[in-house]
């Protein structure tokens, strides 16, 4: 027994709700660099700044995907309590963002922000493939990546317009702009409108319905025998954690390279307490469950996740470093107060609207024409090497309308990265475990963004300080090794 097809409409409600999703992304992709140095951050405390995010996601995706495979309730569903939940306190967060007093206002709120549109996007992935047989899981994530990408250039176009129509641009020291502000509290309500839409338009299957869909193989999926599990490994991640810190101390470093000791050795210590319920009769434990399933990865998953690793590092550093890079070498001012500063951040506004919407095209366009031809992996490693060559541009261009071709580049590959992994992924899946693994999968998306957040810095302070063009060079060698990393995949 097979899920019925969905039509164009189906496909609409579906991952409509993203649209709004992705508003507030890239509000906060486009803008809080620009916030915490309007509050009075120096550029290198940037990326210890933005730790925040990744953070959130890496801690809420995969709980949140554990709890919807085992939430229903009634006509509310599987995945949309969680969408409607995550919007409501995103919107929150939009609204209180310009009012920030303070970084460390700025920060908390940034956090609420990242971790409630975390809980709303990680079931979106996993409604794709709840709603969608698998013959329609390319097209459904492509739908979904074309809402990415124009919700992405409705919220970075947002300063640009509103500076077009008078509103101020320039604040006062310690001050949002007025562009800004009206910016977040406009996404708000964009972002609450497009969740609700899908919320009201779209029934889920209920469980009955959904083991009557389940293949033969999903339904015999073992879970993971993790009370036979070795602890030693766990030992070894918490080693490496008291090492790093060791380091961390004799070297110097940026104290935000701290948590990524505590992460590794926090990984050995969640390990062993899971093993240790597994083996007292305690597996149903949320915790037993998250660490086996992530040491039961199916094997595409295991290759598809360095994939990920590499490319997300070039993203979170073009998130963090463009605003910096495009108005002190573009617009030549890296005074926060300045005008030709503020004016630099409303073009990168625009250059994240351009690369959001080429991916918008592409995804709908180029990716099936080109996979459907030459396969879904060369199509992603083609697609990355383009993302590499728009990086790779900042370094020579000086002309910020000649930038605009950078992010031709830089948009095909953000198309394929938000559609070709999933499609390659979800097929593989076990359609009891969707939720949990496409949580566990964000974990590779997520650790390379911490990696850049916690190290970034102090690779800057020690090789180029005062020189953050250089970023540029090092998204375009990651997605490189993405791309390389992509030739493994059969797909």
């Amino acid at each position: 027994m097979d899920k019925p097809r969905q039509g164009l409409a189906g496909l609409w409600n579906i991952s409509f709700g993203f649209f709004g999703i992705q508003i507030g992304f890239a509000l906060q992709n486009a803008n809080m660099s620009r916030v915490f140095q309007s509050l009075g951050s120096s550029i290198d405390d940037l990326s210890a700044l933005w730790v925040a995010a990744p953070l959130t996601g890496l801690l809420v995706q995969p709980i949140v995907g554990h709890l919807s495979d085992r939430t229903w309730l009634g006509r509310l569903g599987r995945r949309r309590p969680y969408f409607l939940a995550g919007a409501i306190l995103s919107a929150l967060a939009l609204l209180g963002m310009p009012q920030s007093d303070g970084l460390l206002m700025a920060a908390l709120l940034l956090w609420m922000l990242d971790a409630s549109l975390n809980i709303s996007m990680e079931p979106f992935r996993a409604f794709v493939g709840d709603m969608l047989r698998k013959d329609q899981h390319t097209i459904g994530y492509a739908v979904q990546t074309a809402f990415i990408g124009a919700g992405a250039v409705a919220g970075s176009l947002f300063p640009y317009l509103l500076d077009h129509l008078g509103v101020a641009n320039v604040a006062a020291a310690g001050q949002v702009p007025d562009t800004v502000r009206y910016s977040f509290w406009a996404g708000a309500a964009a972002l609450l409108a497009a969740v609700l839409w899908t919320v009201s338009t779209t029934r889920e299957y209920a469980p009955d319905q959904m083991r009557a869909f389940a293949d033969a193989d999903e339904t015999a999926t073992p879970a993971p025998d993790l009370a036979s599990r070795a602890i030693g490994p766990c030992f070894a991640w918490i080693g490496a954690g008291a090492v790093v810190a060791l380091l961390v101390a004799l070297w110097a470093m940026e104290k935000e390279v701290y948590l990524l000791a505590a992460l590794l050795a926090g990984y050995g210590l969640a390990s062993l307490i899971a093993i240790h319920l597994a083996r007292t009769g305690r597996s149903a434990h949320m915790l037993a469950h998250i660490v086996g399933d992530i040491g039961g990865m199916p094997p595409i998953m295991r290759r598809l996740a360095l994939i990920q690793f590499f490319s997300w590092s070039a993203l979170f550093i073009m998130w963090i470093h463009t605003t910096p890079v495009v108005a002190q070498y573009m617009f030549g001012s890296a005074d926060p107060a300045s005008a030709a500063y503020q004016a630099g951040g409303n073009w990168v506004g625009v250059l994240f609207s351009v690369y959001n919407g080429v991916a918008a095209i592409a995804a709908l366009t180029l990716l099936p024409w080109l996979a459907g031809r030459i396969g879904k992996a060369p199509t992603h490693a083609l697609c990355l090497v383009a993302g590499a060559a728009g990086f790779a541009s900042f370094l020579v261009v000086r002309d910020p309308d000649l930038l605009l071709l950078s992010e031709v580049g830089v948009g095909i590959a953000w198309a394929s990265i938000l559609a070709m992994p999933y499609a390659m992924l979800a097929s593989s899946l076990p359609q009891a475990k969707l939720g949990v693994y496409m949580g566990v999968f964000n974990i590779f998306v997520v650790l390379p963004q911490l990696l850049v957040a916690t190290a970034m810095g102090s690779v800057m302070k020690a090789f180029f300080p005062g020189d953050p063009i250089w970023t540029m060079a090092f998204a375009a060698g990651t997605l490189l090794l993405a791309a390389l990393a992509t030739l493994r995949i059969r797909a």
